[in-house]
């Protein structure tokens, strides 16, 4: 059946062509499986909550019928201002509009949330801007810019709320606009569209514009909550959307509700962090975390931006996903508040994702897979302009971002066909690691480092656990050992080094190769051994020693193959086969009408591999959970296609071209 919905309806209807409801939550609680929501145009100012699940073979279907037309909004419009001083105006909410939940007095917390100054789930739009809370009505008097923001300029639209009696007092600087001239809004609904109970099954949300939702702080240990999301479910489609200005999360793939482990570290706070995320993923399982029931989703085509924390987040409940044909683009970039969670893509668990052709630029950081990333793929990316830009304060409580952070996993973890272009590609503290014909411009760091607990005094390695091949299933739990890492058939072009992150690493005292080193290569990993080498530690007469335990927690051993050195990136000392190019390469990336080009002159000093084509034969399995290099059906992969599907030579070029992509679009 179809149910129509039309804004500009003059009442709502039974939901047919000729009388459609006026609300798209009206169709939501009537629909059943195989139903098709059909919205039309217009602006819709309420929070859709889906109440009954397709399924897998007649799913229930949202449909914008012009594609981005149909906009749902968290906020509301605000045009009675009152002028406070200058440029500073003054607008009085009765209460009684937010309900039981109050953007205004709700202020974003949880585990890993890093205080800056108090912050609200709030927020300010001058016409879609989203502006800068400040701690205090003297700030919003005379602003001042906000170093850490990507955007200083930006930054003095700034406001300031409190309470008064019954009412939400909201204090704006709108440097020189008069809002009750302008398109001027506030978050008011937490969600704009997402079920309020579990077990909502096969969704498909295509072709929305979902905007400003006051959305909570979405660590790995606590309810997940975002714009648009499953809750937790299984098989959600969510494709050729626009998604912008949720103050935390865009879209959340997990994590459920847990009474006994909500946010317990930032509550309770005697138990550390990594532990309760173990309980989490525990208490999980025995909740019936299984491939059977929760994950399968995907999200495709979206444009997702202008984001407080991820784009895109999840725990738990992302698992099997696909994450594909995405743009992400200014998640974080505000910088008005922090915590240790925020990326384009930020996930735990992402056992058998795919995250397959998606365009990430000017986040904080772009994917960050934190434990657990087994049987994840990530392919034919391309990330660039993830750290930040000159004239910006460096967050010392974060590092420096990067491309691509994988943190405290066993893998096996693959990344082949990317393009990764800022200034630090990898944060490595992990292993069970392929790179396998990626172009590689940015540094890798904290290889060897970052993977205990944070304790000074006391041994507090960082167990994580890993699991069947392709399932939950926990089978065990062990520390990092860093290693276990393949490189085969990449490029390594070194690009100038800014002052910025150079300063900025010694101020954090990381400037050391095993921290925030800024050399593209893989020299890191200088000094690991071989496969050879280190199985010659064990043997049966080894094994009855009590003098050589210190061999099972040795760094695992290192794979290379065909990799290629421009302009001074450095080689590791295992990497005997590497080619360096002495010839200057170019690498420019070129903004043409919106769509990224490539300038290199770099394919004219490429020569084939010696290694030839890499398949999982070649990659072998990641040596904690014994799991291939492979498919989440289990079967092989060949690496005979490039970034763009193209059909490489037996003997092909490193990188991820099969020919030259000079004036190619990447897009």
């Amino acid at each position: 059946m179809q149910i129509y919905v039309s804004a500009s309806a003059a009442h709502s209807g039974c939901g047919d062509e000729n009388a459609p409801f006026k609300t798209i939550n009206e169709a939501a609680r009537i629909a059943q499986p195989g139903d098709e929501i059909l919205v039309a145009p217009g602006i819709y100012r309420e929070y859709v909550c889906p109440v009954h699940a397709g399924t897998e073979k007649d799913r229930i279907t949202y449909r914008s019928t012009e594609p981005l037309a149909a906009i749902i909004t968290g906020a509301e419009q605000v045009k009675k201002w009152e002028r406070f001083d200058g440029d500073t105006w003054l607008a009085r909410i009765p209460n009684g509009l937010f309900g039981d939940y109050n953007p205004y007095t709700v202020t974003l917390k949880g585990d890993w949330y890093l205080p800056l100054r108090p912050a609200h789930t709030g927020e300010v739009y001058l016409n879609g801007m989203s502006m800068f809370e400040v701690a205090s009505l003297k700030e919003v008097l005379e602003p001042q810019i906000l170093k850490r923001s990507w955007e200083p300029e930006r930054s003095l639209y700034q406001w300031f709320t409190e309470q008064e009696d019954d009412v939400t007092l909201i204090y704006a600087n709108f440097r020189g606009a008069d809002p009750n001239k302008e398109n001027v809004e506030i978050n008011v609904r937490r969600n704009c569209f997402y079920p309020d109970h579990n077990g909502v099954d096969y969704i498909t949300v295509s072709g929305f514009t979902i905007r400003q939702a006051a959305t909570q702080w979405a660590p790995p240990t606590a309810y997940q909550d975002g714009m648009i999301g499953p809750r937790w479910s299984k098989g959600w489609i969510i494709e050729d959307c626009d998604i912008s200005d949720s103050k935390c999360s865009g879209i959340t793939l997990g994590k459920y509700y847990q009474p006994s482990n909500e946010n317990k570290w930032s509550t309770k706070f005697t138990k550390d962090g990594a532990q309760n995320e173990r309980d989490a993923i525990c208490l999980a399982q025995i909740e019936g975390w299984t491939k059977e029931k929760i994950g399968s989703h995907i999200i495709r085509r979206c444009n997702i931006h202008d984001c407080g924390q991820t784009a895109i987040c999840g725990h738990l409940g992302c698992v099997f996903s696909t994450i594909e044909d995405n743009t992400i683009h200014h998640i974080s970039t505000k910088q008005d508040f922090s915590g240790a969670e925020d990326a384009g893509i930020k996930m735990h668990a992402a056992i058998d994702v795919i995250f397959r052709r998606n365009h990430i630029h000017h986040c904080i950081r772009g994917i960050w897979l934190d434990w657990q990333a087994q049987g994840t793929r990530i392919t034919g990316n391309l990330l660039h302009d993830n750290t930040p830009p000159d004239g910006t304060e460096l967050p010392m409580e974060l590092a420096i971002g990067e491309d691509l952070f994988i943190e405290v996993s066993h893998g096996p973890t693959l990344v082949d066909n990317n393009i990764l272009l800022s200034n630090i590609s990898c944060r490595l503290s992990t292993q069970g690691l392929a790179f396998v014909h990626n172009l590689i411009a940015g540094s890798f760091t904290f290889v060897g480092e970052g993977v205990n607990s944070g304790g000074v005094r006391f041994t507090n390695m960082r167990y994580t656990p890993y699991h069947l091949p392709h399932r939950t299933e926990v089978l065990g739990f062990m520390s990092i050992l860093h290693g276990d890492t393949r490189f085969y058939n990449n490029v390594f072009v070194q690009q100038p080094v800014r002052p910025l992150l150079t300063d900025g690493a010694k101020k954090l005292g990381l400037d050391r190769v095993s921290a925030l080193n800024f050399v593209c290569g893989t020299h890191p990993y200088d000094g690991y051994p071989d496969e050879e080498s280190y199985l010659a530690k064990f043997s049966a007469d080894t094994f009855v020693s009590l003098e050589s335990r210190d061999k099972y927690y040795d760094h695992l051993p290192m794979y290379y193959g065909g990799n290629v050195y421009c302009n001074g990136a450095k080689p590791s000392d295992g990497d005997i086969d590497a080619q360096t190019i002495t010839q200057p390469i170019e690498l420019s990336l070129i903004d043409s009408d919106g769509v990224p080009i490539l300038k290199t002159n770099l394919y004219e000093y490429l020569s084939p591999s010696s290694t030839g084509i890499i398949s999982t034969a070649v990659l072998g399995q990641a040596f904690e959970p014994e799991q291939c290099f492979e498919d989440p059906d289990g079967n092989a992969i060949i690496f005979n296609l490039d970034y763009f599907g193209e059909h490489r030579d037996v003997l092909p070029p490193a990188g991820p071209f099969a020919v030259s992509p000079e004036d190619t679009a990447l897009i």
